[in-house]
């Protein structure tokens, strides 16, 4: 398997880089949901939302990774059989899952920033506070992290839907080239 994109297919750093962030966006949105319901006498109180904030932040320069390999080695064409209609609602659709993930992480980090301190990433390093004086900074930004993270898992349902039907029911490549193969 090749590992830029070809006019028919996928090479495979889009196709690690694409899977990889979705199992990790998933597993921060089930985290992030678990974290949210503990008490104050549970052990993972500041273990579990460290352990968020480190992946969030590696997913984030994961996410400047895969957007300069978009830049380096633009994605396949659409499929001939795809309508004017389809082709603007695929376009739409990619442009708000990666503007949506970074809006969400920068969210995340104002949320974690707004008490003027940085942000430990697995101890190894830390982010700095930036950006600490928007009014009521982790409200807002908690708002959003949360509306914009139910907002994109279900957007993905609906994209994963769509890669569904587009291979059992349209029976085109759509699916099959993220996997790194042409449909025969």
């Amino acid at each position: 398997m090749q590992w830029r994109n070809s006019t028919s297919r996928y090479g495979l750093t889009s196709i690690v880089l694409h899977w990889v962030v979705a199992v990790v966006v998933l597993g921060l949105f089930g985290l992030g949901l678990w974290m949210v319901g503990l008490d104050y006498y549970s052990s993972w109180r500041h273990t579990a939302p460290e352990l968020h904030k480190g992946i969030g932040l590696t997913l984030f320069a994961v996410m400047l990774l895969r957007l300069l390999w978009r830049f380096l080695s633009p994605p396949p064409p659409a499929p001939a059989n795809h309508g004017p209609l389809t082709r603007i609602a695929s376009k739409a659709g990619h442009a708000f899952l990666y503007l949506g993930l970074f809006v969400l992480m920068i969210s995340g980090y104002l949320i974690s920033t707004a008490d003027n301190r940085g942000i430990s990433v697995f101890g190894l390093f830390e982010v700095p506070a930036t950006i600490t004086s928007i009014p009521q900074q982790a409200d807002v930004a908690g708002l959003v992290h949360e509306y914009l993270a139910w907002g994109l898992v279900i957007f993905a349902g609906l994209h994963a839907l769509a890669a569904l039907k587009h291979h059992f029911i349209d029976r085109d490549a759509t699916l099959v080239r993220m996997f790194g193969r042409t449909r025969k």
